[in-house]
């Protein structure tokens, strides 16, 4: 009996034993089982949640392609740079107080010492920014300070600012990034992302109530490098253009001006700048007035340099003969509308090349009528007036034309001498672009090439024709009248010794901004040109808006035309023409051979001081600037006869001076 209950007492213990741990073996094969469904079926759901619930983003700036000119002159570049962030909760544990800490960094900071003490006591956060993109010197000081101080809870963060090393050079084309790395205006914003197409972040681990510690980098996405860009912009050039724009802007006092250059075999623009401007590595000091790039999204009333265009028109339909007489007695008559010359006298029998050289209103009244509203607006289409270019710049206008069907005797009066429509500073360009290359008209464009970081071309952009509005001959026939307007007609300013010029003056009357009329008393000065005759390279507009004082565009805008173009051909290189030179060469061959004396390099704070070379031979002027460290662009052969820069000015080290010589 008592063996068979000892038997059986064993059965119950060795049955609960098995129960136990089939009761354990369920509860551990649950728990895999839920561990294998947490981390594989929703391995996706649970990362999202720690990752939003446990860590915090960081987006610091990202890096920006280079930004360079046509002959790889950097124009915007990306650089290192650093931002200083607080942990107020680290602080509060200090031995340092918030008072202490922010006398300590408010020498070195644009927040004041009570804007530091609050930012360092806020509450349930440890990650607040004292300054963004800190100046290299000053975050150097505030390193030493760090140390020396002992200060703890104050770090930098490393990250990218957009540097543009010319300042204002060029700042409406390039525009400007903000501080969250993001193009606001011009280039900067239409290749936004092409020049920056990734990005990169950082996660911060948090506690339970998401707040980060300055050091729990938890990941960190670099982003690969950045294409570049070249543009079709000449810095030199440009800089030239600049500094004639700050000329008017002091001589004439107008609210604005804008000067436009454009190559018109291919439509590459060389140099585009506005006043007033802005400086985009301090673009927090600029305003609307001075982001607007004038050039591209302005419209005004061309005055008469839209006659050359509206004479074309004529010409090419065959509605008006370059010989034919017009009999001008300085006022024409309209329906209702009495039309005068500028100033209202007559100048008898004129043909076409009358008409244009001394701008005469009555003239192109009698030619637009004869012509018919259709056919010149359907010309002024096929110059591209009336819609945008597709410049790669943002705020292009379309410009305003009369509608065809609609137009009246008196409409078609004021288009043909410029009034009653509006064009933009770049229709201008183009439309004259199509004088200077035969008729053909190129569209204008500012990127030239962008390129992988590995060296491979992304894109590159070749010229593009977009239309032939006029015939070789009739592009022929007005680039010829508008070199007889600069050497004898109302663009004489204008006018380059030793070289053959187009061009045109405008004056017109300035709408106002509602465009219910116009400005009292108010007008926009410009002037048209494009050369050199025998092999056009250049096509300029200067447009001055509402100068104080005078305001002709034959006195305002033709002056800086010459001294502008004077500049540029002088540092490409162009050689003068024939008759000029030659009569050079003569007053060189009569002159004694050795009549100059090689005077010493002068190095000064501006520069390399540049004597005059006229007169000298190659060897002696190759010898000079070697001996001041200065690179020598020889044209031609012979004894000097012209040079870039002028003499009496200075050259910065290492740079390049051209020198014309002949026979």
């Amino acid at each position: 009996m008592m063996i068979h209950k000892e038997n059986k007492k064993k059965s119950t213990i060795k049955f609960r034993m098995y129960v136990c741990k089939c009761v354990f073996l369920c509860v551990f094969l649950l728990l895999i089982g839920r561990m294998i469904f947490l981390q594989v079926a929703q391995y996706d759901f649970y990362w999202e949640k720690l990752t939003t619930q446990n860590a915090s983003k960081q987006v610091p700036q990202s890096p920006r392609g280079t930004i360079y000119d046509r002959n790889g002159k950097i124009l915007a570049i990306s650089e290192d740079a650093k931002s200083l962030y607080a942990d107020p909760i680290m602080i509060a544990k200090s031995k340092k107080s918030p008072q202490e800490i922010a006398h300590a960094l408010a020498p070195y900071l644009k927040l004041t010492e009570p804007e530091i003490e609050a930012k360092l006591q806020e509450k349930d956060t440890a990650f607040v920014l004292l300054e963004r993109l800190m100046d290299h010197d000053k975050a150097d000081e505030v390193k030493k300070v760090i140390k020396k101080q002992k200060l703890t809870g104050i770090q930098f963060q490393q990250e990218n600012h957009r540097l543009y090393p010319n300042g204002s050079l060029a700042s409406q084309v390039l525009g400007f990034v903000n501080q969250d790395g993001k193009g606001m205006d011009g280039l900067e914003m239409v290749l936004n992302d092409t020049i920056r197409d990734s990005f990169q972040f950082q996660q911060l681990r948090t506690n339970t109530r998401t707040i980060p510690g300055i050091h729990s980098i938890v990941d960190r996405v670099l982003p690969d490098k950045e294409r570049s860009v070249q543009l079709t912009i000449d810095s030199t050039i440009q800089y030239i253009a600049e500094k004639n724009l700050d000329g008017v802007m002091k001589r004439n006092h107008p609210e604005g001006a804008a000067i436009i250059i454009m190559d018109p075999k291919t439509g590459e623009i060389l140099a585009m700048a506005s006043r007033p401007n802005f400086d985009p590595n301090e673009y927090y000091k600029g305003n609307q007035n001075t982001y607007k790039n004038r050039a591209v999204v302005n419209s005004y009333e061309p005055g008469s340099t839209f006659k050359p265009i509206m004479a074309a028109a004529a010409v090419d339909s065959g509605k008006w003969d370059k010989k034919r007489i017009y009999h001008d007695i300085g006022h024409i008559q309209v329906a209702d509308r009495t039309f005068y010359n500028w100033d209202k006298q007559g100048l008898g029998n004129v043909t076409l090349t009358d008409i244009l050289k001394f701008s005469i209103n009555t003239g192109m009244v009698e030619l637009g009528l004869t012509t018919g509203g259709k056919t010149l607006t359907e010309y002024a289409k096929r110059f591209g007036f009336g819609k945008s270019t597709g410049i790669e710049l943002p705020g292009e206008q379309e410009g305003i034309l009369f509608n065809p069907n609609e137009m009246s005797l008196v409409d078609t009066a004021t288009m043909s001498f410029g009034q009653g429509i509006a064009v933009t500073p770049l229709q201008m360009v183009q439309a004259f672009g199509a004088f200077a290359n035969k008729g053909h008209m190129m569209k204008p464009f500012l990127v030239k090439e962008i390129d992988n970081p590995d060296g491979s071309v992304y894109e590159k952009k070749d010229p593009q024709e977009v239309g032939q509005p006029i015939k070789e001959e009739t592009a022929q026939t007005i680039s010829k009248i508008l070199s007889e307007e600069i050497n004898s007609g109302g663009g004489k300013n204008a006018k380059i010794d030793g070289y053959t010029f187009c061009g045109k003056t405008g004056t017109a009357q300035r709408i106002n901004h509602d465009r219910a009329g116009y400005a009292e008393g108010q007008y926009i000065a410009s002037f048209m040109g494009f050369g050199p005759l025998e092999d056009p390279q250049y096509v300029v507009l200067i447009v001055v808006d509402n100068p104080g004082g005078v305001f002709y565009g034959a006195q305002v805008a033709a002056p800086v035309f010459k001294e502008m173009m004077t500049e540029i051909v002088h540092y490409k290189g162009i050689r003068p023409s024939q008759p000029i030179e030659r009569q050079l060469a003569q007053l060189l061959k009569e002159a004694p051979e050795k009549q100059h004396a090689i005077p010493a390099v002068q190095h000064t704070s501006d520069g390399v001081w540049i004597p005059s070379f006229i007169g000298w031979d190659t060897r002696e002027v190759n010898d000079w600037l070697d001996s001041a460290n200065l690179g020598f662009v020889p044209n031609g052969t012979g004894r000097a006869v012209h040079q870039y820069p002028a003499a009496g000015t200075y050259a910065a080290p290492g740079s390049n001076v051209n020198v014309t010589f002949t026979r």
